[in-house]
C-alpha cells in the first residue's frame, strides 16, 4: 500500500498556473501539496515552451539585428554557430529558474510531489511511484501538449514536434514547418536566423489565423525575406520517409506538388490534457475539445475541485494560466465572492517583428457586428522607429464609438510585446482615448505610437494629417 498524504489543496500540474496557485495558498496558510510529473516545477512553459523558445528567439533577433544594421553601414561577417554552448546556456537557464522554484516550495513549505498523478476517487490522487494523496480541494492545471496528426505519425526521427524543435540537436539545411501559427512561425525564426532554408504552410488563407490582418501584414512582408517559401490555403496530405529527410506532399496553388525536407516541424495548435488521468471516474465534465468546463471561479462540475491555464480553455497561455489559478487559491483560502472576469488578457507572438494585442480586436468585432472606431498610426512617423531601422509597424487602439471607451489596442513592431502592457492597464482601469491621449509619453519612445493613435481620433496629431472638410 502506499502512503498516505493528508492535505487541505492538492494541486495537480507544476506549470505557471499550477505553481502560483500553490504558492499563494501556502502564502495564505492553506497546507498544500504541488503533484508534478516533472522532476522539478515549471511545466511544458518553463521546461519545453516559452522560456527555452525565447532563449533561442533572443538569439535569432541578435542575428537579425547584426543584418539590419548595415543600413547605418556597419557590417558583420556571418555568425558562427557552436551549438553545443548554445544548449548549455539555454539548458542553464531553464535549470536555474526551476531550482528556484523547487526552493520557492521547500521554502513555503509546499510538499512538492515529483510523479504522475492519477484521481482514485473524488477526494484522492495517486501518484505513480508515491504516494496517495487525500485532499479536502483540488486544483487541476494539468496544462497542454503539442496536437498530433495521425496520419503524420509515421515513427521518423525527421519530424518534430516544438519539444523536439527546442531541443536545437542539429541545423537542417531545409524544414518545412507545417502551420502558419504562432509556434510554428516563432520556431520557423529561429532556424531561419541559424542557417535553415525554411518553408512554411498553412492551411488557411492567412498567416497567424484570428489575428488582425493589418498587425499580421509587417511580420508578412519581413518574413518573405527571411523564409524561402510562404504557402498559404495549401495542405499537407502526405509526409513519408525519403533519403536525406522527409517527402512531403501537398494540395493547394504551389508550384510543385512533391518536395523533400531534411526536417518537417508539426506546429499546428496544442490539444489539452485531459485524458488518462481518472477524470471520467470522478464525473468532471469535459467538453468535445477535451477542455475542463469550468464556470466564472474555474470550479469544475464538482464544486471542490477546480481547473485552470490550458486545460480549462482558451486562450492558452501562461500568463492567463497564473491569474486563473491564483483566483482558485484564494476562494479555496475563504474569499468565494471572486470571479474571473479580466477585460483583457494580452497576447503577444514573439517573432520579428513582434504583434501583441489585449482586449477585443477589429477581427472579433467584425464577427460580432460591433461597431466601433480604429485609431491607427503607422510607425513610418515615429522617430523612434526611424532610429532602430524599423519603421515597418503599427499601433492601433478600438474605442466604443459612443463612450470613447478604449475596447482593444493592437500592435505590431519590435518590442509589441513589452508595449502592450500599457494597453492593458488602460483597458482594466476603463480609460478612453481622450485619456491615453492626454497622457505624456516620453519622446522618442516606441510608447508614443501608442498616444498617437489615440491622438489621431480627438484631432490631437502632430505625425498623422487627418483630412477635413474645409470650413468656408
Amino acid at each position: 500500500m502506499p502512503d498516505t498524504i493528508q492535505t487541505k489543496l492538492a494541486v495537480l500540474g507544476g506549470g505557471p498556473g499550477g505553481y502560483a496557485a500553490a504558492f499563494l495558498a501556502a502564502d495564505r496558510g492553506i497546507a498544500t501539496a504541488l503533484i508534478d510529473a516533472g522532476a522539478k516545477p515549471g511545466g511544458t512553459c518553463l521546461h519545453v515552451g516559452c522560456i527555452p523558445s525565447k532563449a533561442l528567439l533572443h538569439v535569432a533577433h541578435v542575428i537579425h539585428g547584426a543584418h539590419d544594421v548595415a543600413q547605418f553601414g556597419v557590417t558583420y561577417a556571418e555568425p558562427k554557430i557552436d551549438l553545443p554552448t548554445f544548449r548549455a546556456k539555454q539548458f542553464k537557464i531553464v535549470d536555474t529558474m526551476a531550482t528556484h522554484l523547487l526552493e520557492l516550495c521547500k521554502r513555503r513549505d509546499v510538499k512538492h510531489i515529483a510523479g504522475r498523478g492519477t484521481f482514485v476517487d473524488a477526494n484522492t490522487i495517486l501518484v505513480e511511484n508515491g504516494p496517495q494523496v487525500r485532499f479536502e480541494h483540488a486544483i487541476i492545471a494539468s496544462g497542454s501538449s503539442p496536437t498530433k496528426i495521425p496520419a503524420f505519425e509515421i515513427g521518423s526521427p525527421h519530424i518534430w514536434d516544438s519539444t523536439a524543435a527546442l531541443k536545437l540537436e542539429s541545423i537542417p539545411k531545409s524544414l518545412l514547418v507545417v502551420g502558419g501559427g504562432y509556434i510554428g512561425l516563432e520556431l520557423g525564426t529561429v532556424y531561419a536566423a541559424l542557417g535553415s532554408s525554411v518553408t512554411v504552410v498553412e492551411l488557411t488563407p492567412s498567416l497567424l489565423p484570428g489575428v488582425d490582418p493589418d498587425l499580421v501584414q509587417p511580420l508578412r512582408d519581413r518574413l518573405k525575406n527571411e523564409f524561402a517559401n510562404i504557402y498559404l490555403s495549401t495542405k499537407v496530405a502526405k509526409l513519408a520517409e525519403a533519403k536525406g529527410g522527409i517527402q512531403v506532399t501537398l494540395e493547394g496553388d504551389v508550384p510543385e506538388k512533391q518536395m523533400t525536407f531534411e526536417k518537417v516541424l508539426v506546429a499546428v495548435g496544442r490539444r489539452p490534457n485531459s485524458a488518462n488521468f481518472g477524470l471520467d471516474k470522478i464525473g468532471v465534465a469535459v467538453d468535445a475539445k477535451g477542455f475542463i468546463q469550468v464556470n466564472e471561479q474555474r470550479r469544475t462540475s464538482l464544486p471542490h475541485i477546480f481547473a485552470i491555464g490550458d486545460v480549462a480553455g482558451e486562450p492558452m497561455l501562461a500568463h492567463k494560466a497564473a491569474h486563473e489559478g491564483k483566483l482558485a487559491a484564494q476562494i479555496v483560502a475563504g474569499e468565494t465572492s471572486l470571479v474571473w472576469e479580466p477585460r483583457a488578457v494580452p497576447a503577444v507572438v514573439f517573432t520579428d517583428p513582434e504583434i501583441a494585442w489585449c482586449g477585443l480586436t477589429e477581427t472579433e468585432a467584425k464577427k460580432q457586428g460591433r461597431e466601433v472606431k480604429v485609431g491607427k498610426f503607422r510607425w513610418g512617423a515615429s522617430g523612434r522607429a526611424a532610429t532602430l531601422g524599423r519603421s515597418d509597424g503599427v499601433s492601433k487602439i478600438l474605442v466604443d464609438p459612443k463612450t470613447d471607451m478604449i475596447l482593444g489596442i493592437g500592435l505590431a513592431g519590435p518590442g509589441a510585446g513589452e508595449l502592450i502592457a500599457e494597453g492593458v492597464v488602460a483597458i482594466e482601469l476603463g480609460a478612453t482615448a481622450k485619456d491615453l491621449a492626454l497622457c505624456i509619453h516620453p519622446h522618442p519612445t516606441l510608447t508614443e505610437t501608442i498616444s498617437e493613435a489615440a491622438e489621431t481620433l480627438h484631432g490631437l496629431a502632430s505625425h498623422f494629417v487627418v483630412l477635413k472638410k474645409k470650413v468656408v
